[in-house]
């Protein structure tokens, strides 16, 4: 493995962009966003056909006959298996990737082989996504544009370390573009959490990768909203008063929601399992939900847009509530590859569908109103946990394509963002490094210790 500089490598980066003349900036960010885009487009295609055929597939056949329950724990099987050789192939594409590209770009791991990554990267979280697993893809785009980027630097044959910094920020902000449809989102991503310099050059050169792979994504590929939303009339002034409610109910949940799925992986980093014996359980548990509560799974489960057309009672939404994140938590910490993103809105989503419910009953709000606290406990929840208010305020008015609720999510947004602090919660992608940092200390205190011998 390379050894990484403990020079930071932004550091260099305002210069060396600034010194490239405009067309070269131009042409290497287009070429970052385009082939990430090209890249999380596959990802998306790919996961939305697995998708389709599992769904078709569990749907004609009956589970609990003797051949097709064994048929599903071998299948299981042969994907932890499978889950577990990628991981110890890369061991990198463990969880969501995310603290692993900020790692990077501060200096603090060495760069990663793009291409043996993404291709892990890409398997891996497909397989455990099919597998229902309650996670994301947002940080898996994210790693894997970022790997797109390190593929575009290598192109172009730019010096490894020193202009790698905006390579990865751009085919990062490009993967999350892809991803869920939302350049602003992706720009704001970049700054607000990857705590980027905000400078001119880097700003036009993530906002050419965005925009880029925005086009690619919904021109080219065809993608469309995320969360078509149909009753989201946005909040009358009179009524700005209900995002104090839920944006302190969802600082609430992202402070629960941030220390259970911590520490129930630092449990079972203590175990010191191997790769497979982590992943075989929620493999397995994954299979058995299917079979009698397949309400909160990937691709089997309810979705954020069926809350706004179903009616469903305030206690199977709390059991549901309850139930994705403990599973989510689960899911993650067994060191799966995916993220962590998709299953915290669906955990928001739920919330908000319950405040809904108590909103319409009292009668402050009315029918065509009824999908804006899903909308907004959404991007609340996010920034709780993330700690990135404006990222989770643009996030959900492109994904849902509601500009007339900006106010209201970033209103929302910051009201979740002050409880999570005031109750000393550490955003999760915080925590996550740190547990990043550790794990790589202990792995080299062996090497170091036979060396001295």
């Amino acid at each position: 493995m390379k050894q990484h500089s403990p020079v930071p490598p932004l550091l260099g980066e305002v210069q060396a962009l600034a010194s490239l003349g405009i067309v070269q900036l131009l042409v290497q960010a287009l070429l970052t966003g385009t082939f990430a885009a090209f890249v999380i487009g596959a990802f998306r295609f790919a996961y939305t056909k697995v998708g389709l055929f599992l769904q078709t597939c569990v749907g004609s056949h009956d589970l609990a006959e003797p051949c097709h329950l064994a048929l599903l724990t071998a299948l299981l099987l042969l994907a932890s298996i499978v889950s577990a050789l990628l991981l110890r192939y890369e061991p990198l594409i463990s969880g969501s990737g995310i603290p692993q590209v900020e790692l990077m770009l501060s200096g603090r791991l060495p760069l990663m082989n793009w291409a043996r990554v993404l291709l892990a990267k890409f398997t891996g979280t497909l397989i455990s996504l099919s597998a229902g697993l309650s996670l994301g893809r947002e940080g898996p785009c994210v790693q894997m544009g970022a790997c797109a980027g390190l593929a575009v630097q290598r192109l172009l044959r730019q010096a490894e370390r020193s202009s790698a910094g905006r390579f990865l920020i751009g085919g990062g902000v490009a993967g999350m573009t892809a991803a869920f449809g939302a350049p602003l989102a992706g720009l704001f991503f970049a700054f607000e959490e990857m705590r980027v310099v905000l400078t001119l050059p880097l700003l036009l050169f993530t906002a050419v990768t965005a925009f880029s792979a925005y086009a690619v994504i919904h021109s080219f590929l065809g993608f469309d909203l995320v969360f078509p939303f149909q009753a989201k009339d946005a909040l009358s002034l009179s009524q700005y008063w209900l995002v104090l409610p839920l944006g302190i109910g969802l600082g609430l949940l992202g402070a629960f929601y941030n220390a259970l799925l911590v520490r129930l992986t630092l449990l079972i980093d203590r175990l010191k399992l191997s790769p497979w014996l982590r992943l075989l359980p929620v493999f397995l548990l994954s299979g058995m939900l299917l079979l009698f509560f397949p309400l909160i799974l990937t691709h089997f489960g309810l979705a954020a847009l069926d809350l706004s057309h179903l009616s469903l009672p305030l206690k199977l939404l709390l059991l549901l509530l309850l139930a994705k994140i403990l599973f989510s938590a689960i899911s993650f910490a067994s060191g799966a590859s995916g993220g962590l993103l998709m299953p915290m809105l669906m955990a928001g989503a739920l919330f908000g569908c319950m405040a809904s419910q108590l909103f319409l009953a009292s009668g402050v709000i009315h029918s065509s109103q009824a999908d804006v606290p899903i909308i907004l406990a959404m991007a609340g929840l996010f920034a709780a946990t993330v700690r990135a208010p404006l990222t989770g305020s643009a996030l959900l008015m492109e994904m849902s394509g509601c500009p007339e609720l900006a106010l209201a999510l970033l209103a929302t947004a910051l009201t979740a963002v002050f409880v999570a602090n005031r109750l000393a919660s550490e955003p999760v992608y915080e925590s996550l490094k740190q547990r990043l940092l550790t794990l790589q200390k202990l792995a080299e205190e062996p090497s170091q210790h036979k060396k001295s011998e």
